[in-house]
């Protein structure tokens, strides 16, 4: 059975992630009096006030105390945002005044961010930013640096979580698990190996990604909108950076594709991803004793796949 961390136990993590943010920040000379927690789900994100710098601390994790894996991760995205940033593209850049590389401290591993003011008055609009996601592939396919393929999937860890839940009866019923583990089994061969994909969808091209949903990390910001959070960025299909959206937001990234000479996303890849993506929500139940309050955000999203075929329609 499972055992749920208290209300008491998440603020006693929150608060050491703060203290360790605050110390690394000192440490590289920076003056922190008055640090705010601004976020607090799968990472801590602490603005370390008055220092125009934000800390991230990954918290809720299949392996949080792999740090050299976090790290690995990180030093990804600080490259891609720096890169961007240094092409022009609107996206929260790396702090100029410390060091861009991840930072170990009282065993979490941290990065540092520009602090940028929020327009808080602002309700996302995610059909636009959808269309926006096309600008960012555009952006994208010009970075030099090597990405894994769909490392975002993260096939190890499905694997392990899909034999973890056996564990945890009270999070997933046998049914369910057992129509995830055949999924997994027919989605398995395209996710892992990029040979296997591009024999399954040839023509299909692939290039560097967000990893996570951009439509949703976009930053409102009081000087304009940015790009943000590139903690998966990956190597692999447009496909993977629209899963989970609906037809209108597809729609809207085919408009911007073709007014930056993208191509419109394949009705089968998006089937795949769809489906690859639904597993990773299942596949997150396993971090529900550690954060409680996700389990309403995945709820949702799997008592719509018991409404769906068999992965997703997908032939496989």
């Amino acid at each position: 059975m499972a055992t749920f961390l208290t209300p008491q136990q998440l603020a006693d993590r929150t608060a050491a992630a703060v203290a360790a943010a605050v110390a690394a920040g000192r440490a590289l000379g920076l003056t922190v009096t008055e640090p705010r927690v601004l976020h607090d789900l799968f990472s801590v994100v602490v603005h370390l006030a008055p220092a125009p710098v934000v800390a991230r601390l990954p918290t809720v994790l299949p392996h949080p105390e792999d740090l050299a894996a976090v790290g690995r991760r990180q030093r990804d995205e600080l490259d891609v945002a720096r890169w961007l940033a240094d092409q022009g593209v609107p996206v929260i850049p790396p702090s100029p005044l410390v060091p861009p590389e991840p930072v170990r401290r009282d065993g979490f591993s941290l990065t540092f961010w520009s602090y940028l003011p929020e327009d808080r008055d602002r309700e996302p609009d995610y059909v636009a930013n959808a269309e926006s996601v096309a600008d960012l592939h555009a952006a994208l396919r010009g970075y030099p640096g090597r990405l894994a393929f769909l490392s975002a999937a993260d096939p190890d860890s499905l694997d392990e979580s899909l034999a973890e839940l056996d564990r945890h009866p009270t999070l997933i019923d046998a049914a369910d698990l057992d129509r995830a583990r055949r999924e997994w089994r027919a989605l398995a061969p395209p996710a892992r190996s990029r040979t296997a994909f591009e024999a399954r969808f040839p023509g299909v091209a692939l290039q560097p990604l967000h990893g996570d949903s951009p439509p949703a990390n976009i930053f409102h910001g009081v000087d304009g909108d940015r790009y943000a959070d590139f903690e998966l960025v990956t190597l692999g299909p447009v496909e993977w950076d629209l899963a989970g959206l609906g037809p209108e937001h597809a729609a809207a990234y085919d408009r911007g594709a073709r007014r930056t000479g993208g191509r419109p996303l394949d009705p089968e890849v998006l089937r795949f991803v769809n489906a690859l993506g639904t597993l990773r929500v299942i596949a997150t139940l396993t971090l529900v004793p550690r954060l409680p309050p996700l389990l309403e955000y995945l709820t949702p999203a799997i008592d719509h796949w018991r409404t769906t075929p068999f992965a997703g329609g997908l032939t496989l």
